[in-house]
């Protein structure tokens, strides 16, 4: 069901007012404003409206709701089980066929090069060059925050199937160095706008954790940044790239810490 179409089905309780849409002006009160009875897409109220109506029609049709995740509900008749995971997520596709599920975000991709005019960039192979290391670069050239925010913002939406672009260098003060190697990553997207993540039926259930550590990986402040990956047989099924808490006072000591993290 379309997102915009499935808001309509909530109701929300705040007291919320707009505007008289263009074309549907009253010509009796055209200063007038309407009163919302009901969600509209893009109200900060609409996912958790839509949610609360969701969910009540779920406990009242027999689900039980789960006790550590409120997003699980689950159904049993006799030997069958069904397992309904609630969670909203704008722009993800989902492919799916007898023995394999393939999600992406291949819409949204193009969509976020066209909003920042890099749809007819030159393709890069790589998402960033290995030789240059970010810091602060406080002699750079500025560069408008409001664009270059929308451009991190929009890539942090993309990993959540993009595991590819995984990053958290973000910096108060973008220089041009900065705005430069977030365009590289957009030129990478458009060579590789359809990769995703892919789950087969038949993988097997060993779960296996992989951990790396760049050692003094973040020039500002000298601390080193963890990389993690978990899989469930053959699928990816979590990963994660943040700083270190601490400074590591050596590569193996900022291995152990990775290591622990991926674990936990």
């Amino acid at each position: 069901m379309d997102v915009k179409s499935a808001f309509l089905n909530g109701f929300i309780e705040e007291e919320v007012y707009v505007r008289q849409p263009p074309g549907f002006e009253s010509a009796e009160f055209p200063d007038r404003v309407y009163k919302l009875r009901k969600a509209l897409y893009g109200l900060k109220q609409a996912p958790r409206a839509w949610y609360a109506r969701l969910k009540s029609f779920l406990l009242k049709s027999g689900f039980v709701m789960g006790s550590v995740d409120k997003t699980l509900f689950l159904l049993s008749r006799g030997g069958d089980i069904l397992i309904v995971q609630i969670y909203f997520f704008l722009a993800l596709q989902i492919k799916q066929g007898p023995k394999d599920t393939f999600v992406h975000q291949d819409k949204y991709t193009r969509d976020v090069l066209k909003k920042f005019v890099m749809e007819n960039s030159k393709p890069m192979s790589t998402p960033m060059d290995t030789k240059i290391m970010l810091d602060k670069d406080e002699e750079g050239e500025t560069v408008d925050q409001s664009e270059f925010r929308g451009m991190i913002g929009s890539l942090l939406y993309l990993t959540a199937t993009r595991p590819d672009i995984q990053f958290r260098s973000i910096f108060a003060s973008p220089r041009m160095s900065h705005l430069q190697a977030v365009k590289r990553i957009l030129r990478y997207l458009k060579f590789t706008p359809e990769l995703g993540l892919w789950y087969f039926s038949c993988s097997s259930l060993s779960l296996r954790g992989f951990s790396d550590a760049s050692y003094v990986g973040y020039r500002v402040d000298h601390k080193s940044t963890s990389g993690t990956c978990q899989f469930l047989g053959t699928s990816l099924v979590s990963w994660s790239s943040h700083k270190q808490a601490s400074v590591s006072l050596s590569t193996t000591e900022g291995e152990y810490i990775a290591a622990a993290s991926c674990c936990s």
